[in-house]
């Protein structure tokens, strides 16, 4: 079957194929901006694919509305075909035919445009698939407890059916999707060859499924790189859960990659033409001006303002069920532009934190944060930078405790490398920053604090966090901050986390400047 009950003719002219990429759209910014000239803007416009917008549900969440200071969120549905067809068989093995969206990356863009949370859904969630529109114009039932993956062949359209796996999205989160782009295995090896290849970290050598890795750092482009990101077995329990881990990992990888590169002509014209070649996209990106006024609302987020999660999990045999309250409330924090703790975002000159708690959120995070935001000198004391350091041997105490800290009001947190075991916490501190390195210790008691660090902190979590069932996080009036309501304490996950945050979030957090070799398996 065709596609052409899928798309309009318009958009079959235009086309080539398949998607990705947050980093890589900033080109196409680049090409507009800099005034590549009209050829090149044609041939970028040639290059791209849009999806039938008759295929996206009449009934939909609202639209976001903005900020008091303006900016609106927005949120990007970024979706990995592993179709075969086309010539990817050579990347991905297999038989030809239609598709799965293998790798579902939702990205929430908060209204400041300056920080950014990614929320990866497992191929094999079950859910229920909405009504999507068919080749012949009809509309399918709606469909319950089906794998997440499968709405992307609903019509079996030989390119796939994002609209289908864009209604299941919004069904699933009552959050309106802006915009959707997909990719598939030719695209993203395209891509990433032409960003002269990404750094990435393999935790064990790999030699299954015609798939072959060797451990440790090193930089993929091509079939290597398509060969990190769809790796299963031979790493941890060979499920799709540690494989989303590596995928997030590569992204944040990305990411910094072509921020590094700055807006270079030279080096991003080969980048702009790979990543349009590769696109399939919604109408509303469908010209590079478009891609280029997207771009440009992105260009502002660092790596550390971003913060990947998956979405609240559990096995249900060989299938994946969505864990509740958990996913509501991590749905409910996107919908109000709310930080994975609870936080609002900072739209203007540093206003004041709101004191209404978010749904699923105790009041005790918000009074803490905002005593701890207007606790004059000692709110000084939270802008230190903080290393975190994960020497006890447990899987994401690192990524938790930094999610534990941004939610106490710290700013400046560092995901580093796993090092070797210790069965102490230690904290240290260039001497410039000790009355710092002791307001955290109050967080950690019996932690060892020592001079010695060349700059800010560095905190090194001990075995004694990982077989704590309940840190030790004190009240905010025991420790200076002044606040009026009950204290932060801890929940069941280690590492200072508070008991507000559901662990289905903050056991599944994983910040984009996490170490590349940090918390890369399941199992």
């Amino acid at each position: 079957m065709t596609d052409a009950t899928q798309r309009p003719a318009s958009a079959r002219s235009r086309g080539r194929r398949i998607a990705r990429g947050l980093g890589a759209t900033a080109a196409a910014l680049v090409v507009a901006a800099a005034g590549a000239g009209a050829w090149y803007y044609q041939r970028l416009d040639h290059n791209i694919t849009t999806f039938a917008p008759e295929g996206i549900a009449s009934s939909r969440p609202p639209v976001a509305t903005p900020a008091p200071t303006g900016g609106v969120p927005v949120n990007v549905l970024l979706l990995g075909s592993d179709t075969r067809d086309d010539g990817n068989s050579s990347l991905g093995g297999g038989d030809e035919g239609v598709g799965h969206s293998d790798t579902a990356i939702l990205l929430h863009v908060y209204a400041d445009h300056k920080h950014a949370v990614g929320v990866s859904i497992p191929r094999d969630t079950l859910v229920t698939i909405p009504p999507c529109r068919l080749p012949d114009g009809k509309w399918s039932n709606p469909r319950n407890n089906q794998m997440f993956n499968s709405a992307f062949t609903v019509g079996e359209f030989k390119e796939g059916n994002p609209a289908c796996t864009q209604n299941t999205v919004e069904a699933l989160t009552g959050l309106r999707i802006d915009h959707t782009l997909v990719v598939d295995f030719k695209g993203f090896a395209a891509i990433t060859s032409a960003v002269g290849g990404v750094d990435v970290c393999v935790p064990n050598d790999v030699d299954s499924y015609g798939i072959h890795l060797s451990k440790g750092r090193q930089t993929v482009a091509g079939q290597q790189a398509v060969d990190y990101v769809r790796a299963r077995h031979g790493i941890g329990d060979n499920s799709d859960i540690g494989r989303m881990l590596r995928q997030q990992a590569f992204m944040s990888s990305l990411i910094k990659k072509v921020q590094s590169k700055g807006f270079d002509l030279t080096s991003l014209l080969p980048l702009a033409d790979a990543a349009t070649k590769s696109l399939t996209v919604d109408p509303g990106l469908g010209s590079p001006y478009k891609l280029a006024e997207f771009a440009q609302s992105l260009q502002d987020i660092q790596l550390s303002d971003i913060q990947f999660v998956t979405l609240p999990w559990r096995f249900q045999g060989a299938r994946v069920a969505v864990v509740e309250p958990d996913a509501s409330i991590l749905w409910s924090l996107l919908r109000q532009d709310r930080t994975l703790d609870g936080r609002p975002t900072d739209t203007g000159a540093a206003p004041a934190p709101s004191t209404e708690p978010s749904p699923g959120v105790s009041p005790s995070v918000t009074a803490t944060a905002t005593a701890t935001s207007s606790a004059g000198a000692d709110a000084a004391l939270f802008k230190a930078p903080v290393t975190v350091h994960n020497a006890a041997k447990s899987g994401g105490l690192a990524g938790r405790t930094a999610l534990a800290l941004r939610g106490k009001g710290y700013t400046d947190i560092t995901i580093g490398a796993n090092t070797a075991a210790r069965r102490t916490t230690l904290i240290e501190y260039a001497p410039s920053q000790r009355a710092a390195a002791e307001r955290l210790a109050q967080l950690y008691p019996g932690a060892e604090l020592r001079s010695g660090a060349t700059d800010g902190i560095v905190l090194t979590l001990g075995q004694d966090r990982a077989n704590a069932d309940t840190p030790d996080v004190p009240d905010a009036d025991d420790t200076g901050a002044g606040a009026t309501g009950g204290g932060v304490t801890g929940g069941g996950s280690p590492g200072a986390l508070p008991s507000s945050i559901p662990s289905g979030i903050a056991d599944n957090t994983r910040p984009a400047d996490t170490d590349l070799c940090n918390d890369l398996s399941f199992g």
